[in-house]
């Protein structure tokens, strides 16, 4: 007997059928039992079979569950789209700059997982090999990836760091507006680790950007007014700022031939040197190099008699914040004017040198007494000792312009420069640009300058989001390839702010980043066959995220690149 199925019409049947010869010795067919619609008898079959079983006294074998195995997912959806990002944008021909290294790795593929780590988990270099654990980065195979292998790919960085450059400068070259770039330059601490002198060091004691006195390098950022990095430098921790500004100009100039260039800089920047140095730099078009420098509190003594009778006409009676300008040596002086900044000021250090001038009268008075044999509670006091706590408060105060403490004297004595108080509360609620641009109007320089806000939340991200320090390399040259991994950190972070911003999407590149490592790739072995890969189903709102960037939907790669 066998089983059979038959059709009548539209339906199918499953039939008990027996095979027998005739009288004459033909095969022939009939049917013993129709077990039903094939449609209908599906669940009920295996209740068949095991009654046919039972009647016949067989037993039917046990039926074993397929043999399931799964790997442990791992992320997928964010490295595929700084992967997308990274041959988009051309950073794959950062292999031609190693093509001639001496060493025998993939130097590219391993730059760009440093570059990737620093943006979905910053880690230390150990940590990067963590962190391989619990990604899938298209197209490469990880299993042999070493932390040796990553020291050498920094290595190999450094070694060819102008080639390098060169190709980071091409790749943006066309982001840049080529008839007129606004670029802005800021520097930043960064904190370094360790005790250890290396020669040519970076890491030296400085004052760090928190007001503490740190083991540090510093970092020099030139972005555009559209917020993309575009160079960046790295200089000994204990660097004064002013000095960095004219090289790095320089090859900023070289690197990018626009047409024309405005560089807007902040306060600590400025000094005569660096007037005449940029006055002196000039574009491969031919045309001057442009400038738009904040003047320090340091530096108002030199241009207050330039600030006086503008404030007389302009500001003296102003109730709401107001613009003028006049020329300081050849240049135009824009000054802003924010008169509820200016009466908080004031009120401030008023409020401070009095309360410096009762703490001064106190030790005064104490000290007469005690000249005069009045004895008192407490420890005795000194000229050398009130003299010392006073100039040390009047210093935290930031005060040391106003209030002249004598060091020399052998009496405790101090005044009140006058001059210097009208100077300052002349300079309350100002800011005082000076440019040679003469084109733009005072509000469009201001509206310029204000900008330069920006490249501190690169900073920001830089510290937070990157990670870029507190940095444990020793070698300077590790450290170099450490900051130049961030900048292209950087670069990629900015680049997706940009298509962010310009869709009006509610969200951040990290918050981004991590909406699209929910994506992932799994491996399943069935039965001990060859292993299948896959990857979960992409939402809604993951496939309108990746439309906003610009990107491709994650799929399975074809091929895989050993390291």
């Amino acid at each position: 007997m066998f089983v059979k199925i038959t059709s009548s019409g539209s339906r199918r049947y499953l039939q008990l059928v027996e095979a027998y010869r005739d009288d004459l010795g033909k095969p022939r067919q009939r049917t013993v039992a129709t077990l039903g619609r094939l449609d209908q008898v599906g669940d009920q079959l295996d209740q068949v079979i095991t009654g046919l079983a039972r009647a016949t006294g067989r037993t039917l074998p046990a039926v074993e569950p397929p043999s399931i195995t799964f790997e442990t997912a791992r992320a997928f959806g964010d490295v595929w789209a700084l992967t997308e990002l990274w041959h988009e944008l051309g950073f794959d021909r950062l292999r031609q700059a190693f093509g001639r290294t001496r060493h025998a790795i993939d130097i590219e593929a391993l730059l760009r997982i440093m570059v990737f780590n620093r943006l979905c988990d910053p880690e230390s270099k150990l940590g990067v090999l963590r962190w391989l654990e619990t990604v899938s980065l298209p197209g490469l195979s990880l299993e042999s990836v070493s932390h040796q292998q990553l020291l050498r790919a920094m290595d190999a960085l450094v070694d060819q760091q102008a080639a390098v450059e060169k190709t980071v400068a091409q790749l943006l070259r066309p982001l840049v507006d080529q008839e007129l770039s606004v670029v802005f330059y800021d520097m930043t601490t960064i904190r370094a680790a360790g005790l250890s002198e290396q020669e040519s060091d970076v890491r030296q004691f400085g004052m760090s950007k928190e007001g503490l006195i740190a083991r540090q390098f510093m970092l020099g950022v030139v972005q555009t007014a559209e917020g993309l990095p575009l160079h960046h430098e790295v200089f000994d921790g204990n660097t004064a700022e002013v000095t960095t500004l004219k090289p790095t100009i320089e090859k900023l100039v070289a690197r990018f031939a626009v047409k024309r260039m405005i560089v807007v800089a902040n306060r600590g920047l400025l000094s005569q040197d660096n007037l005449a140095e940029l006055q002196a730099i000039t574009l491969p078009s031919g045309a001057p190099l442009e400038f738009i420098l904040a003047v320090p509190g340091r530096r108002y003594g030199e241009v207050a008699d330039a600030v006086a009778p503008v404030h007389a006409k302009h500001f003296a009676h102003a109730t709401q914040e107001a613009l003028a300008e006049t020329h300081w040596n050849g240049l135009r002086l824009v000054i802003a004017h924010n008169p509820d900044t200016a009466a908080t000021q004031t009120t401030a250090r008023d409020k401070t040198i009095h309360a410096l001038e009762q703490q001064a009268a106190q030790w005064v008075g104490k000290l007469d007494d005690q000249d005069e044999g009045q004895r008192q509670r407490g420890r005795k006091l000194s000229d050398g000792g009130v003299r010392a706590k006073f100039y040390r408060a009047v210093c935290e105060a930031q005060l040391t312009r106003i209030i002249r403490v004598d060091l020399k004297s052998e009496r405790f004595t101090y005044g009140i420069d006058e001059q210097a108080l009208k100077h300052a509360q002349l300079m309350d609620g100002k800011l005082l640009l000076i440019t040679n641009t003469q084109d733009l109007s005072a509000e469009q320089l201001v509206a310029r300058y204000k900008s330069l806000a920006d490249i501190e939340r690169g900073f920001r991200v830089l510290k937070s989001e990157i990670e870029i320090g507190p940095v444990y390399h020793r070698l300077p040259e590790r450290i170099r390839a450490h900051a130049t991994i961030c900048f292209i950190a950087l670069i990629l972070y900015r680049i997706m702010r940009q298509r962010l911003h310009a869709a009006a999407a509610p969200t951040s590149p990290e918050r981004a980043l991590a909406q699209l490592r929910r994506i992932q790739h799994h491996r399943i072995t069935l039965n001990g066959s060859q292993p299948s890969a896959g990857l979960s189903t992409t939402s809604a709102e993951q496939s309108a995220l990746l439309a906003t960037l610009k990107l491709s939907k994650p799929r399975l790669p074809e091929q895989m690149t050993l390291l």
